[in-house]
């Protein structure tokens, strides 16, 4: 186990890495990427058609990283290779990113793959960042830790989002010849920028190595395979993680589903793009204390009771959402995301990182985000079906986009419901039951 816990340099580079990737989350996955879709790549489709397409690359993406996810987090447990896997699937969205500033108008299709590739390389090397988590903290600070990280992401974010738009919207004080070779630059910054801050952690984060590591020297693959086989029947004997990455499952596909779908559904009901754009500065802007805030929060009344804060105003926000007509409404839903959003995934890991047996951080965690991107298949297809089916039933494209959203509604009610019978304290009584002294 690594001796430096709570070490401020190696939580500092940690954290890094957090402001380097969370561009692609906001200029590429929230911001222009469904927007620039929707108007440039996907000219001349219309809504409900450029929506459900949008869904579908998502869910591509999804799918890939629910089959990878436990069998890396699998085969970097055994290899002790958290961080050349991380920066492999870091440095192949970053180059993703770049590629999206090469290509023409109306070609979807490429622009789609990149996306897909650029998707997997993002959430791929998270599941290698948020195992490194439980060597860079101790169970006392990771809540703390784990949201400073969020909190990182939301201003690092929000800083090259920021450029990113004033490039957009002023784009001949920067010597573009329009609106659209901004954009295109602004992808090439990001992959830029996520690349740059990969390198604090690969440089002073020290690897946690598993003492069985050894073991598996020669033939990593054939024993990262055994070893998942028998995760998986390890975990039905953990009740309350299972139990957990149930109900994970569900209300973080909701979380997903908003943050991935909120641009096409706020073009989609009469939004100007520029409103839009504004409201997701706020979200970044707005998130980064707020998340700093929850992980205090989840020290003063619990990490579980703090989780489901945010579960409730989520679905709040989901249904309020279908009602919105003025562009206030707009920036207070996009106010309260910010206050809730990095607060509920920040203390979600933090919580699963306490329970988990250590030594085996990055396979559980490869549980963890396959269960969460395993959802984000569900979510924007579930959205994208509805809306589609609405339409072509006759309702208007304004009221086919409402329902849409509100279908999200029912996986945070369900997530809640399961997350209620959780129990960390007897989750990691279980884990001490099962591993011992490695738990």
């Amino acid at each position: 186990m690594n001796k430096e816990l709570d070490n401020r340099k190696q939580i500092l580079s940690w954290s890094l890495y957090d402001w380097g990737n969370s561009a692609f989350a906001t200029t590429v996955m929230a911001g222009f990427f469904p927007l620039f879709f929707n108007e440039y790549w996907s000219h001349g489709a219309d809504t409900t058609m450029t929506t459900f397409r949008l869904g579908f690359a998502n869910s591509i993406a999804s799918i890939i990283i629910v089959i990878l996810a436990p069998i890396l987090g699998s085969i970097a447990d055994q290899s002790s290779a958290k961080k050349r896997f991380l920066a492999s699937f870091a440095f192949m969205g970053a180059l993703m990113a770049c590629g999206l500033g090469l290509v023409g108008q109306g070609n979807w299709q490429m622009a789609m793959l990149l996306f897909v590739g650029g998707t997997i390389g993002f959430s791929g090397s998270n599941i290698f960042y948020d195992s490194l988590l439980t060597g860079v903290a101790s169970d006392k600070n990771m809540d703390k830790v784990s949201a400073f990280g969020f909190s990182l992401g939301y201003l690092g974010g929000g800083v090259l989002f920021a450029i990113n738009v004033l490039m957009y919207l002023k784009f001949e004080l920067f010597g573009f010849a329009d609106a659209a070779q901004a954009i295109k630059v602004s992808f090439i910054t990001v992959g830029i920028w996520w690349a740059a801050f990969t390198f604090p952690l690969l440089f002073f984060v020290k690897e946690p190595q598993n003492p069985d590591a050894k073991l598996a020297e020669g033939n990593v693959l054939k024993a990262s395979f055994a070893q998942l086989s028998q995760t998986f029947k390890e975990i039905r004997k953990l009740k309350h993680i299972f139990l957990f990455l149930a109900a994970y499952w569900l209300y973080i596909d909701g979380v997903d589903t908003i943050v991935r779908m909120a641009v096409d559904y706020g073009m989609s009901i009469g939004f100007e793009p520029s409103d839009l754009i504004t409201a997701l500065l706020m979200v970044q802007f707005i998130g980064f204390p707020a998340a700093i805030g929850f992980g205090f929060l989840g020290n003063k009344i619990g990490t579980k009771k703090a989780i489901f804060i945010g579960i409730i105003a989520y679905l709040f926000i989901t249904v309020g959402a279908a009602f919105m007509q003025h562009k206030s409404e707009f920036y207070m839903m996009a106010g309260a995301i910010g206050l809730v959003q990095g607060g509920i995934q920040a203390l979600s890991r933090s919580y699963y990182a306490k329970m988990i047996p250590k030594h085996k951080s990055a396979e559980f965690f490869g549980f963890y985000n396959m269960l969460g991107k395993f959802a984000a298949v569900i979510g924007p297809l579930l959205m994208g079906a509805v809306g589609l089916l609405l339409s072509k039933a006759g309702l208007t494209e304004d009221l086919a986009s409402r329902f849409s959203i509100t279908s999200i509604a029912i996986l945070f009610i369900a997530g809640a419901a399961i997350f209620y019978f959780v129990d960390d304290d007897e989750a990691r009584k279980e884990v001490a039951a099962l591993y011992g002294d490695k738990g």
